[in-house]
Order: C-alpha cells, then sequence, then structure tokens
C-alpha cells in the first residue's frame, strides 16, 4: 500500500491527469454572487452491443442555478479552436437544468452546449467524469465514520481581484451521524457543486482515483451529495430530453459575452489547496 505522502501527491496527480478539463466556474449573470462549480459527466446508459452508449450532462448543486441569467467562464483549454468569447451567458439558465429530487442536484444535458460550439466553429475539448471514475455503491460504503484525505476540484472565487481560476482544495471526508457523508472543513466561495475525489488504496501500491460526487452548497462540513445517488436519479429522471429540436432550444439560449480583461498571476500554492497557472493561449 503507497504511503500517505505518496498516496497524497499521486491521488492530484492523477486528479488532474483525469479529470482538471472537467469543471466550469459559474455564477448569476451581472451579480456578484451564486459563485459555483459544474462538471462534464458521461452517464453510460448501455455496453452490452459493443458500443458505449453515453448521456452527457453538466452537473453542479441545485441551490446555484435559480435565477434567470447565467454566465458560464470558458478556459481555453475547453475548446478547440481556441475561441475569444471568455463568458458564455445562459438566459432562462434556472429552466436549462433538471432537479434531482430532493438530493441537491441539477444537470444539465450537454447537447445545446455542442450545439453552440458548432454554431460557432469551434468544439469542446473537455474530459468528463465518467462511468469508471463516478463512485458506485461499494466505493461508498467504504466511507466511514473515520475521516480520509479527499479533494475538490472547484473554482473559488479570488481574494483581490475575484478570478475563478481551477484550485484543488484539500481536506477529509466522513460519514456523519446523520448517514450522508460530509466534507470535513470550510468549502471556499465558488466551489460549491464541484466534484469531490479520493484515492482509493489497492495494494501492491497501486491505488484508483474515485469521483465520491459534489459538495453541496454550504460554507463548512458540507453534505456531499454520492454519485451513487446521483447515477440512479439521473436514469430515473427526463433530464436527456433536451435531444433534437429541445437541444436546439438549449443552444439559442447561449451567448458569447465579451471578453474578460486577463488577470494574469502566477501559479499559487496556499496552505490547504493548489491552484492551477492558467494555461497560455494556443495558436490555431
Amino acid at each position: 500500500m503507497p504511503e500517505p505522502s505518496v498516496l497524497h501527491g499521486a491521488t492530484i496527480d492523477a486528479l488532474m491527469a483525469n479529470a482538471g478539463r472537467s469543471t466550469l466556474a459559474f455564477k448569476q449573470a451581472n451579480a456578484d454572487r451564486n459563485h459555483a462549480t459544474a462538471f462534464w459527466f458521461n452517464d453510460l446508459v448501455d455496453a452490452t452491443s459493443g458500443t458505449e452508449v453515453v448521456s452527457q450532462y453538466l452537473v453542479t448543486a441545485a441551490e446555484m442555478t435559480r435565477y434567470g441569467l447565467g454566465e458560464l467562464t470558458l478556459r481555453p483549454e475547453l475548446c478547440e479552436p481556441v475561441t475569444s468569447a471568455e463568458k458564455l451567458l445562459v438566459t432562462d439558465f434556472a429552466d436549462a437544468w433538471t432537479v434531482l429530487g430532493d438530493l441537491g442536484v441539477a444537470v444539465m444535458p450537454t447537447a445545446g452546449l455542442h450545439a453552440h460550439g458548432r454554431r460557432k466553429g469551434w468544439n469542446w475539448t473537455t474530459d468528463e467524469i465518467t462511468d469508471g471514475l463516478a463512485a458506485h455503491p461499494d466505493d461508498i460504503a467504504r466511507i466511514g465514520a473515520e475521516p480520509r484525505p479527499a479533494y475538490i476540484l472547484g473554482h473559488d472565487v479570488g481574494q483581490t481581484d475575484g478570478a475563478r481560476l481551477q484550485a484543488v482544495v484539500v481536506g477529509q471526508v466522513a460519514r456523519g451521524d446523520d448517514g450522508h457523508v460530509r466534507w470535513d472543513s470550510t468549502v471556499p466561495e465558488g466551489c460549491a457543486g464541484a466534484p469531490v475525489f479520493v484515492g482509493e488504496a489497492l495494494g501492491d501500491d497501486r491505488f484508483k482515483l474515485v469521483c465520491v460526487g459534489l459538495v453541496l452548497a454550504g460554507e463548512k462540513q458540507n453534505r456531499i451529495a454520492t454519485f451513487d445517488r446521483i447515477r440512479a436519479a439521473v436514469r430515473e429522471s427526463e433530464a436527456d430530453r433536451a435531444t433534437g429540436p429541445a437541444a436546439d432550444s438549449v443552444a439559442d439560449s447561449v451567448v458569447d459575452s465579451e471578453p474578460a480583461p486577463d488577470p494574469g498571476g502566477e501559479a499559487v500554492r496556499r496552505t490547504s489547496w493548489w491552484r492551477r497557472k492558467p494555461p497560455k493561449p494556443r495558436t490555431p
């Protein structure tokens, strides 16, 4: 079994290699509130025919989506070729999401986002939380009352300039007396809705990366909506209805915003999280 420090570093490396492009920062447009993080999820619907059939969604905390105009931050590494737009505005934002019962989770089918990109001449180049990465019931069952290291991959709000750079927030998860899995400490503003990961030791110096679920809104000891329940709720919902004409309707609600000023800045290491340096724009 890897030493704790080795597993810690290996988990962060694996997280960034496999999920670094899975997250999107967003907030309520024209307002300094409801800063949150969403992430891309590929639900494996069928693999019996030899060809995997997936439905793709953005996933986030439902509480952060209930307003009319949303603003997505479009990072350069998420599109090819790189677009001049740095923000996407989504009208009828709340209506674009399907709330999954009482989980505190909302999902948005991504067909409309892909259609918008094609209309503008670019494609999304994202990582996705896949069925193999998203926790299954046995993964969740292994989380008990004893805290274990965990990692939030989100976009906090810069303390001085409000920049929404990506950060790995380091903490712990454990199962509380109420049976829910919870984050053990403060969640930075902007990270509600972000995916939460653990490194699962397998023996013989091997481990696997597991996405436990997403962190719900709050400031401390936030509840985590776990993927065993998210996966089941998505499949029971009608969230994938936004295909064909419905996808075109979603695409019509997405518009490019004017480029924002470059906040600059170098990579920053803090006591409890690492922030990525923004990549240099790629040449066409």
